[in-house]
């Protein structure tokens, strides 16, 4: 069985407050994110109502999703705000939307947050 690769920081709290550009790819890169988008519309909503947890932008596409979560204060990680999203939405379209892992980028300054959100 092929292990997934760990591509997060080491020794990086991601539960700590700040901004983090976050892209989930579709299961199997098949085009269909933009048929579930109400779906993945009412899990970001759901996440947004979460304490400490705030979506700043987000892009829905055919194969992946880009997102700007902004943790304050949140008892919750990153890997866990991400695995919630995944789950809310696969559930709700009926089928595995999400491949396994996701990438992320911590936004470290104000420059970097207006240059992805061009």
């Amino acid at each position: 069985m092929r292990s997934i690769k760990n591509i997060r920081l080491k020794h990086y709290d991601y539960s700590q407050n700040g901004y983090y550009f976050v892209t989930i790819c579709s299961s199997y890169q098949r085009p269909y994110l933009e048929e579930f988008s109400r779906e993945i519309r009412t899990a970001l909503d759901e996440l947004k109502g979460i304490e400490g947890i705030n979506i700043d932008y987000y892009s829905i596409l055919p194969l992946h999703i880009h997102m700007i979560i902004i943790l304050q204060e949140s008892k919750l990680g990153l890997g866990e705000i991400v695995r919630r999203f995944k789950s809310l939405t696969s559930k709700e379209a009926g089928i595995r939307l999400w491949q396994p892992n996701y990438y992320e980028h911590v936004i470290r300054n104000e420059k970097a947050l207006l240059k992805i959100r061009e």
